[in-house]
């Protein structure tokens, strides 16, 4: 008789990346020795419809990774989860007998699913008591939420994806859509492209990669995008373009507010002088909004990051409410999500001033109400910590035990050294994470193994509120479980079993249903009450669908707000008076540059998951500084040399880009290295602790630094095939790679030779065998190429140079995966830097499909003259499109070098 073979199994999940929520498709091979395949976008998703970012396109490469958690940890020591739960339970009972329970908090993230949130919630606003229950959505859309609540009487995005498509100008502010929203952003460009009449404007500083299919780039004064928009709205009153009706049926408060918009912005010279921008730019998008009405305003951490970020908000939503461009196909005001699940967290209560289910404290009736459907005994009564006054909380030794799930904020909240204050004070910190090495990671007292991507099952839900099935489909490694259920095993232990026997994550989302439409009777927007008798089959089954989802409407809803309807007490819209004001920390002439942060196209977060994917890392494989060259030259920076970027608060070392995209006074970094990648440039390090009063989000994208050229330096690369200690180079970055380890380092000079010794030192510990080195020196450049062979096999390579150099190193490093003796040619390559036979691709601008510049370069010259002839020859382009606008720039610029 024939054994049955095993069948791959396929199964639909979500991207655990930004807040656009693709559909993913995923098998699962059917052997456990297979590699998983790459996963493909899921065609029946509507926020993606089969289209993937290269971070989602990567997945795959992410499952297997060898920094596994796999047991949980006490004191760096492997305990069981029993041992585990107990320590964490009993001090939890501890501190809240002694202390109250303000002492304990909950840190989280917009990475864990709904019902992990949900537990987390119910566990500490109900049954402990207390509200210290923040995450780091706070870091990205807490303004926005504040400024929803503000104007509508409740946290509700009325806008859809589809709206970004039909709208006839969209506004983009404070968004780099293009690196971090690209499916949304190639959404944008195809229906540009379909409709060409289609109107878009950015408004950033910076001049980003989104800036390719804008019709007007507003390069504005940093933290000046309140003041557009207070003129808009004087603007829209002058020009007779107001909604009266909507204005006097529908809303509260125009007055007023128009009032201060006039005092604030009087005229558009006033206004173009304070955003620093030609009045001729301002003039052409205010026609633009006059002959618009379907207009969409799309921002993000441009406009939330800042210390009147809620203000911010509060001027977009003033204009979309004035014009009556709401609640309509193609108008609104869209706030997008920064994180997978920033959403689902909101919809719990997952903030400290939430309560659940779109409840606040304030709400009225909403504490009995959440206290009686929970039947919970210990309710907290007001507002917990946010998240920076969380962490000072901890250092002056009020909150004693924090429980951190999921995310880095030793690398995300500002103020890194205060970070890691509070983390030393606070009597036990508790990490939940699926990684063993983060910043973070190495601040914990317990380690608790979690499950990841993949292996996690349940619910998130994405910018548009649309909620998706995140299912898991393999296996839990080692002893990885459920967040919700090590947060139920704990709360069983506090003496609240009933409340937390949850069998299975259905029953968990089933109540977070049923809550929703406690008593609701379209009171609150939150109300998914449809689902509240869910069966796990049908649970497992869930499509796609758009909150609200009301019981008899399984449908869900498009857009909110269609019948002129909010959620204030008296069912108006709120207009919000604003004054427009700058960034609270300005330039002096000793802090003489604006810093602002912001993310990179192909990483993701602290890299703690795109980190594993050495694909991933060739477009921008270090941390760097962007530097105007007017800036550049007066300091003396050169391009890619290591530059110091001192702050009030702290200081990091990052290579330089000069750049014509930033104002000379101005300098942007990304904010994803870690110290597990690189040893001194975490960007928090240099921000400050200033947030918004109202929403409590620190003012993340804006710092006074000031710049200086890091001299006496010596350049190296380093190829090894164990990985290395480096604590005595003055700057290190570990750059992922399919075959060993790649550093980029920097040594002081004079201390090449030890620091050579003592990697050689490392090297003869970790690997034995027959050594031999080979060696090629220039005096006249000084450069230096030696490698190490043991057993005729290479284990060691070392490039020095007294500047920086751009070297391709993907052939360099495969020689480690050469399991044969190195050929006397291949050796003499080595030394030479590449081989005669291979064409190098130069810097990587697909990843997709690994094209460089030089391969593209070359087709341009042999007669690829469009993106779309470079896309039919080299593919590049031609799969998620994030390098599109990058192409672009190649046609002129290689085209003019070859006249």
């Amino acid at each position: 008789m024939t054994a049955t073979k095993k069948t791959a199994i396929s199964g639909k999940t979500t991207c655990p990346y930004c807040g656009v929520g693709c559909g993913v498709n995923l098998t699962i091979p059917d052997s456990v020795n297979q590699d998983v395949p790459p996963v493909s976008g899921d065609l029946d998703h509507p926020a993606n419809f089969g289209r993937l970012c290269v971070k989602g396109s990567s997945l795959a490469q992410t499952i297997k990774s060898d920094d596994r958690l796999l047991a949980p940890m006490l004191n760096g020591q492997a305990v069981s989860w029993e041992s585990a739960i107990e320590t964490v339970s009993s001090k939890i009972s501890q501190i809240v007998k002694d202390h109250g329970p303000d002492a304990f908090a909950f840190y989280l993230s917009g990475q864990i699913l709904t019902e992990d949130y949900y537990v987390a919630n119910k566990l500490a606003k109900g049954f402990i008591g207390t509200a210290n229950v923040d995450t780091n959505s706070r870091l990205c859309m807490a303004s926005a939420v504040v400024g929803y609540k503000r104007a509508f009487g409740s946290d509700t995005v009325p806008c859809n994806y589809e709206d970004l498509e039909l709208c006839d100008l969209l506004i983009m502010v404070g968004s780099n859509a293009a690196w971090t929203h690209p499916i949304l952003f190639q959404r944008i460009a195809s229906a540009k492209k379909q409709r060409p009449n289609m109107k878009v404007v950015v408004i950033d500083p910076r001049e980003t990669a989104t800036c390719d299919i804008a019709d007007l780039h507003l390069a504005i004064k940093p933290g000046s995008d309140a003041a557009i928009f207070s003129f808009l709205l004087n603007d829209s009153a002058q020009a007779g373009i107001l909604d009266e009706d909507f204005i006097v049926n529908h809303t509260n408060g125009f007055a007023e507010t128009l009032s201060h918009a006039v005092e604030s912005t009087p005229n558009l010279s006033f206004t173009a002088d304070f955003c620093g921008i030609d009045e001729k730019a301002l003039a052409c998008l205010a026609s633009w909004w006059r002959e618009h009405s379907k207009t969409i305003t799309f921002y993000s951490q441009g406009v939330n990051q800042s210390s009147s970020g809620v203000d911010k908000c509060n001027a977009i939503i003033n204009c979309h409410l004035a014009t009556g461009r709401i609640g309509k196909e193609g108008a609104g005001p869209f706030s997008i999500t920064g994180q997978p699940n920033a959403m689902g967290g909101r919809e719990v209560g997952g903030l400290a001033n939430q309560l659940a289910a779109h409840m606040d404290f304030a709400t009225p009736g909403a504490l009995d109400l959440v206290q009686r459907f929970w039947q919970a005994p210990n309710m907290a009564t007001e507002n917990g910590l946010k998240a920076v006054d969380l962490f000072q909380a901890m250092e002056e030794g009020k909150v004693k035990v924090v429980w951190i799930m999921s995310t880095n904020p030793m690398v995300s909240l500002p103020d890194t050294a205060q970070v890691r204050r509070a983390l030393e004070k606070c009597e036990l910190v508790i990490v939940s994470d699926c990684k063993a090495h983060t910043d973070t990671t190495a601040m914990a007292d317990v380690l608790l193994p979690a499950t990841g991507w993949s292996e996690k099952d349940g619910t998130v839900t994405n910018s548009e509120r649309r909620i998706s099935r995140q299912r898991g489909m393999l296996p839990a490694p080692g002893q990885a479980r459920h967040d919700w259920w090590a947060i139920c095993e704990v709360a069983k232990r506090l003496g609240f079993a009933s409340a937390f026997s949850y069998q299975n994550v259905h029953e968990i989302f089933a109540e977070h249903a049923a809550l929703s439409a406690f008593e609701n009777h379209g009171k609150r927007d939150f109300d998914i009450g449809y689902f509240s008798q869910i069966t796990k089959a049908e649970y497992d089954a869930i499509t796609p669908v758009q909150w609200p989802v009301p019981k008899g409407r399984p449908e869900g809803t498009k857009r909110m707000f269609a019948d002129g309807r909010f959620f204030t007490p008296d069912g108006r819209a709120r207009f919000v008076a604003i004054t427009p004001c700058l960034p609270k920390n300005q330039s002096s002439q000793e802090w003489p540059f604006t810093l602002n942060t912001g993310r990179v196209r192909d990483q993701w977060h602290t890299m703690t998951r795109t980190g594993d994917a050495a694909s991933l890392a060739k477009h921008t494989s270090q941390p760097y500084v962007e530097i105007h060259p007017k800036a550049a030259q007066r300091l003396g920076i050169e391009d890619k040399a290591v530059v110091r970027i001192t702050s009030p608060h702290g200081e990091v070392l990052l290579k330089a880009k000069i750049s014509h995209a930033v104002a000379p006074n101005s300098v942007f970094t990304p904010i994803h290295w870690t110290q597990q990648f690189a040893n001194a440039s975490v960007v928090s390090n240099l921000i400050p602790q200033v947030v918004d009063p109202l929403s409590g989000q620190p003012e993340s994208k804006h710092a006074q630094v000031q710049l200086a050229a890091v001299s006496d330096a010596c350049y190296g690369l380093i190829i090894s095939a164990v990985p290395l200690a480096l604590a005595d180079c003055l700057y290190w970055c570990q750059v992922p790679s399919e075959h060993g380890y790649h550093y980029e380092v920097v040594w002081k000079n004079g201390q090449t030779q030890a620091n050579l010794k003592a990697i050689d030192c490392h090297i003869s510990e970790s690997l034995t065998g027959q050594s031999d080195w080979i060696e090629y020196s220039n005096p006249i450049t000084q450069q230096s190429r030696v490698a190490k062979l043991v057993d005729q096999k290479l284990v060691l390579l070392i490039y020095s140079h007294p500047k920086p150099e751009s070297l391709s190193t993907e052939w360099l490093s495969s020689n480690l995966a050469i399991n044969a003796p190195l050929s006397l040619q291949d050796r003499l390559a080595l030394l030479v830097g590449s081989p005669a036979n291979i064409e190098e691709k130069g810097d990587i601008v697909c990843s997709c499909f690994q094209v460089g510049t030089k391969q593209i370069e070359k087709a341009i010259a042999a007669g690829a003259d469009s993106v779309d002839a470079l896309g039919a020859k080299l593919k590049c382009g031609t799969n998620c499109g994030s390098c599109l606008p990058e192409l672009k720039h190649f046609i002129p610029v290689v085209a003019e070098l070859s006249v």
